[in-house]
Parts: structure tokens; sequence; C-alpha cells
């Protein structure tokens, strides 16, 4: 015999079965004890929900010989016909693929006909948003007054596409996205039918991935028993084989994220990448940590919100203490803007890498958002500040600051000047004039990133250049071999040229200091310091 999956082998027989939507179960029971029935029901919600299975249930339990409490017996031969579905009394119709106006006629014309044994001719129409606009003016008059014998049960994901005048005709039931803890209850149950061993941490996480959906978990549950067929399913197994990543892992991002460590965010990715993880899944498990780190700074009992360990809760609350509300929200936007744009792209991990650079420096940002994140980072730098290390001496220094006379202050913001041989200062004009082209031309685009904010200058030893930059993220990823290596390469590719660089990390203005060549300085009368 072949196998059945697991999700159509625990279908739910009765409303009683049905987990996570007791409100229209309870509801449907009543109709059928009482025999107040309707014609036309309208079921939304999301996959995996319960539509399509209570649908069925809805279908048996009019029909059967022998209800029990609203429910189906299963065991009349009128609930056995509907099972194997031999029987003529319910039809199914799948909209997406037969979504033209001659497959509504073809309804009409069989509703004219009453149910060979039962009560009910019940017509089951899944994904209803995709029948054509022709079509549903032709389903119009039969959907208002059809035969007292004929039942619609119309199913979709998307009730906004149906016209207003099919919505009015039926009664709405919306199926709401089922619970972790019902679902990782009923992932129990399956598991221990099943004899399939697997540990509550692991089912839990499987709930939570399957995002609501009974159907998607209990697809994931039958995926991991395949896998570990005959070991104990631990939650390490359920990540690796569903292609997710721990929580340890977000929260080292989160942290690299506050220090701008560029370089151990991008050895994550890459590490979680070669574990061949998913870059979508990961995304969404990221926002997900982001959501729990925003509840965990502005919610106080926790209990019921976030699913995790003791332990991860409490690192989970630390981190929290790392961002504003403002930067947490930026963070979640930000990232659900990528988890859209991933889907369609090809360059997935440049798209991942260059946003979380993005989240890393608010400063490039030139939104709203950002600036606002770019002002909680300075408040918080700002409180960070220990004001204990200004010695006495240097506080009187500033009190007395008006009494520095205005010449010693013109002298502190006149640039300085200095005289450079006639090869490095034409190596200098050469660059600062294709600085902004040079840098966009290097091949990473995490080194591109990097260089965005820096200037040259000359090095004080005569050979090549020096690389300012004020980040201290920034300073990391160019201090590099390989990103020098490449700026080089682009620099000879351009120019012919042989350069070499090093880096700086300074507060210095690219403005604040006047180069001239050597043979300038019989030409010109002013102060000039010759660099050697």
């Amino acid at each position: 015999m072949s196998y059945t999956a697991l999700y159509r082998k625990w279908r739910s027989q009765t409303f009683d079965e049905v987990k996570g939507q007791e409100p229209i179960t309870e509801a449907f029971k009543n109709q059928i004890k009482t025999g107040r029935i309707g014609h036309a029901y309208l079921f939304c919600g999301t996959r995996g929900t319960g539509k399509t299975s209570v649908a069925k249930i809805f279908a048996r339990a009019v029909n059967c010989l022998n209800p029990v409490n609203g429910n189906p017996c299963n065991e009349c031969a009128v609930c056995k016909s509907i099972l194997n579905d031999s029987s003529m009394n319910v039809m199914e119709m799948d909209a997406a693929s037969n979504n033209g106006v001659d497959d509504i006629r073809q309804i009409r014309d069989q509703v004219q006909y009453p149910p060979v044994d039962g009560k009910f001719k019940v017509y089951i129409i899944d994904e209803v948003h995709m029948l054509s606009q022709a079509a549903f003016n032709a389903f119009l008059k039969t959907l208002e007054e059809p035969p007292e014998y004929v039942i619609f049960v119309l199913a979709t994901t998307e009730p906004n596409k149906l016209p207003i005048t099919i919505l009015s005709r039926c009664q709405r039931y919306d199926f709401k996205r089922i619970s972790t803890e019902t679902i990782a209850g009923r992932l129990r149950e399956i598991s221990d039918a099943e004899n399939i061993d697997v540990e509550d941490e692991a089912l839990h996480y499987i709930a939570r991935v399957g995002d609501g959906s009974m159907r998607d978990a209990v697809s994931l549950l039958d995926q991991c028993s395949a896998f570990q067929f005959d070991h104990r399913i631990k939650y390490d197994d359920a990540l690796d084989i569903l292609g997710s990543v721990d929580t340890s892992v977000f929260s080292d991002i989160i942290r690299a994220l506050n220090q701008k460590d560029i370089k151990s965010i991008l050895d994550i990715i890459s590490k979680m990448i070669e574990q061949g993880r998913e870059i979508g899944q990961f995304i969404s498990d990221l926002i997900m940590y982001i959501r729990n780190l925003l509840l965990a700074k502005t919610v106080d009992n926790l209990q019921g919100l976030v699913d995790m360990s003791k332990e991860n809760l409490e690192r989970l609350k630390s981190d929290s203490k790392l961002f504003s509300t403002t930067e947490l929200l930026r963070y979640i936007r930000m990232l659900s803007e990528l988890s859209n744009q991933i889907r369609y792209s090809t360059q997935k991990r440049i798209l991942l890498e260059t946003t979380l650079m993005k989240l890393a420096y608010p400063e490039t940002d030139a939104s709203l958002d950002g600036l606002n994140a770019r002002l909680s980072e300075i408040k918080r730098e700002i409180s960070n500040f220990d004001i204990s290390s200004i010695s006495v001496d240097r506080l009187k220094a500033l009190n007395e600051g008006e009494n520095t006379n205005s010449n010693e202050l013109k002298r502190i913001n006149t640039p300085s000047k200095v005289a450079l041989p006639k090869a490095q200062y034409d190596d200098l004009q050469l660059l600062k004039k294709d600085w902004r082209n040079i840098c966009i031309a290097v091949p990473s685009s995490v080194v591109s990133v990097a260089l965005r904010d820096t200037f040259v200058k000359p090095n004080k030893d005569r050979d090549g250049m020096v690389i300012v930059t004020k980040s201290r993220g920034s300073y990391k990823i160019i201090s590099e071999s390989d990103s020098k290596d490449m700026l080089c390469k682009v620099v000879e590719n351009r120019y012919n040229k042989s350069i070499k660089f090093s880096t700086e990390l300074s507060e210095e203005k690219e403005n604040s200091t006047i180069y001239v060549t050597e043979d300038d300085l019989n030409k010109i009368n002013i102060n000039i310091e010759v660099e050697g």
C-alpha cells in the first residue's frame, strides 16, 4: 500500500477534531442540530486553517443519516460514499483551473436535478476569487436563488477580490490563523499516534514555522520524521532539516549591528549560507526576533507573547536594551521590505548584506526613519559618555574658553598648508577628483559602501595615500588587505598607476589641510609645512 502524507491521513473528520476554529465549528454544529441551514457560505482565511476540511465535514453532516451532536457519524452509507469520493451529492471544483463561464454554466445545469441519495447537493468551490468576471455574472442568479436542496460553499484566501454582489449573498466565516500552542498540541497527538519520537521544543519550533497553518506544520513534521526515521527528533535536528537558524545567531547579529561590526555580520551570513540555510527563512526569523525585542522593550509580562527558553529570554531582554523603539521599528520595516524584494531577486545574498549594512549605519538612510534612528544612536552615545574622564583642568579650560583671544581662534580654524613632491601631489589631485567613482567601481559591494564617506590624503612618508574615515566599522573593512588590493587594482586599471593605500581612523575633515607642490614654494608668500 502506498504511503499517505500525514496532512491527508490526519485531516479532521468531525467538527470536534477541527483545531483553532471553535466559534465556526460550534456555529455549524448548531445549524445542523436545529436544521437552520443556509444556501450559500463563504469561507475566508489563509492556507491550512481548515476551510476545505470544514466544508467537507459540513457536506457530510447535512446529509448524514445519523448525525451525532451536529457531527457526521462517518459510518452510514451516505457518509462513507462522501468520504471515498463516490457520492454524486458532493461536487468539488477548483476555480483556479476551472474559472470560465462554461464551468459555471455546467454547475447551473446540474443544480436542476435533485440529489440521488441524501438531502442536499453540496458544491464546494475552492479559490473562488479566481473566477472571471463573466463567470461571476453567470453565477449570481443561481447563487442567490438555488433550489432548496442545493448548498454552495465558497472558499478563498483573498476575499477582497470577490465582487460585492457575491459577498452579499453568502454567510461569511473568517478562519483565523491557528495559535502555536494549538498546532503544537495537535502535532503531539499525531506524533504519538504515529510513533514519531520528537522533543517538545522541536514540536513548538515546527508549529511556529507553520505560521498559523495546521497543514503546513503537519507537512513539516512529516518531513522531519522522514529525515530522522529511527532517531529522536531534537530541536537542532528541526533547525537543520527545515533550513532554519538558532535564536543565538540572531542575538549575535543584533549585537554586531549595535557595535557596527560589519565583519562579524558578514561572517555569520557566510556561515549560514555554507550550512545550506534558506535566506528567505533567515530574514523571516530575524524579523520575528526583532519583533520579540520590541515586545521585551515595551511589555512587562512576556508570558504567552514570546515562545523561547528561559536562557534565550534573558538574552532577549539584554539585547532589547541596546536599541531604542524607533530603531527596532526601522529594522522591522527595512527587513520586511527586503523580504518582499528577495523573492524575485537572483542576488539574495548581496541584498541581505547591503540591507544589514544600512541598518548598522543609519546615516546612509536619507528617510525620516533613518534620521530618527541616527538621533537615537547619538542619544545613546551621549548617555554612555563618562564625564568623569574629563580632568578638572580641562573643564576649567573649557569654562574659560571665552577668554581665548580672537587671533588664537583664527589660527585654530585656519587650514594648515603642506608642500608635497610634484608626483605625489599629482596623484592626490587625480584621486580626489574622481574618488567617488573609484569607490563605486570596487567590485565588492561591502567595501564600496564602507568607502562611501571617506577621503584621501597623502602619506607622510611620501609613499602612497591614506584613506581617512571616522567610522569604526568602515575602518575595519577597509583595513583588510583584500579590500586595499581591490582598490589598488581599480586605480591601476583606470589610470595605469600603482598607488599604495593605508587607512586611518580620524575625525579630521577633508579640507582641513591645503596641499601645494614644492615647486610652488618660491612663487607664493605663505607659511608652508614641508612634509618629510
